[in-house]
């Protein structure tokens, strides 16, 4: 049974990361996964297990919470379901790769590290606000297929949902801003459902891992922090409508610099 105290802290960083991925449309995965490495890391657990759960487990609430995120969008028919349709075998392949093979061979501590240069890189296109400028059309089916192996591939090594590679990917190449945020949260579902089942299949052999772990996923963690998160998106979406959401986003990145620093710490520590 999960002692009182660590309950109140899964539930309040579900609470957090669902309100602001519902607040700036951004997914929870940056931010769950240095904050559960913390509070894994203060309950004994080693570093190399904790990173590499923390990731796990993150990736694995994206599956709950992008289900209602894409159903709002599709209301709205803002999903492009033929560039979905074409990106997702090679997010499927990609995340594969990165979850049953790349993820369960590197240490946790490389993780870590891997993981702070990627948000430091996308906290710092946060804070700039850069957009891409609409260029040449989506390539062809061939093409497709391979950006998304890339994009399933980064977002198994760092468990987040692949928004800050597939947007900008798809308003470069003629996607209007509204259409590739829609589509880009509903590749969240394949991105997360594939990279999860593949952390379960590689942890299975992992040592001194936590009650009630499927693989590298923490089911405890997962439960609380997915169903808090579901409950906070929606006020997070309404409230986006009456606040600056471009200088939130900014101090968000400076929040993301903070989470960067603090995985690269526990990165070169061990």
């Amino acid at each position: 049974m999960l002692e009182p105290s660590l309950i109140i802290e899964m539930v309040a960083l579900g609470l957090v990361a669902g309100f602001l991925a519902g607040l700036l449309g951004i997914g929870g995965g940056m931010l769950i996964g240095p904050v559960l490495t913390a509070i894994m890391s203060a309950r004994g657990i080693g570093t190399d297990l904790a990173v590499k759960m923390s990731i796990a487990t993150s990736m694995a609430t994206i599956v709950f919470t992008s289900i209602s995120s894409v159903r709002a969008h599709h209301q709205r028919g803002a999903v492009r379901w033929d560039i979905v349709k074409r990106l997702a075998p090679g997010i499927v392949l990609g995340a594969a790769l990165a979850s049953v093979g790349v993820f369960s061979v590197l240490k946790g501590t490389a993780l870590a590290l891997f993981f702070a240069a990627f948000v430091t890189f996308s906290a710092t296109q946060m804070f700039l606000d850069k957009k891409p400028k609409p260029g040449r059309d989506m390539p062809g089916s061939a093409g497709q297929m391979a950006w998304g192996g890339g994009i399933g591939f980064l977002s198994g090594l760092v468990g987040a949902g692949g928004g800050f590679i597939s947007v900008p990917f798809m308003v470069a190449h003629a996607v209007p801003a509204i259409n590739a945020v829609a589509t880009s949260a509903a590749l969240g579902f394949p991105i997360a459902l594939a990279n999860t089942v593949g952390f379960i299949i590689s942890g299975q052999s992992a040592a001194d891992l936590p009650t009630a772990s499927a693989g590298y996923v923490w089911l405890p963690a997962l439960a609380v922090i997915a169903g808090a998160s579901v409950l906070t998106a929606p006020l997070g979406a309404r409230t986006a409508h009456r606040l600056p959401v471009a200088k939130l986003k900014k101090i968000f990145a400076l929040l993301l610099y903070g989470l960067a620093a603090y995985m690269a710490y526990k990165g070169l520590r061990s």
